[in-house]
């Protein structure tokens, strides 16, 4: 049971990394498309949602342990 929430943390990057990858290069191919200035209208905006994406992830971990710390629940592996 040790090795569980490494594969699944492992995982859980492996599948939202894919999808990020795929919904920026949809937003990317569409882009093209356009015009130029509708191309980097969408890069710009997909850059803002990834770079959101990061920071909420950064806040719900460190939220996470904040939470799991002041419960009292051991967080060493």
């Amino acid at each position: 049971m040790e090795w569980f929430p490494i594969v699944a943390v492992t995982f859980k990057f492996l599948v939202l990394g894919t999808g990020m990858f795929f919904a920026i290069k949809w937003h990317y191919d569409q882009g093209k498309k356009g015009k130029e200035k509708e191309r980097r209208a969408v890069l710009r905006a997909s850059a803002k949602v990834a770079v959101a994406f990061v920071l909420l992830l950064v806040v719900l971990v460190y939220g996470t342990f904040f939470l799991a710390k002041r419960l009292g629940m051991d967080l060493g592996f």
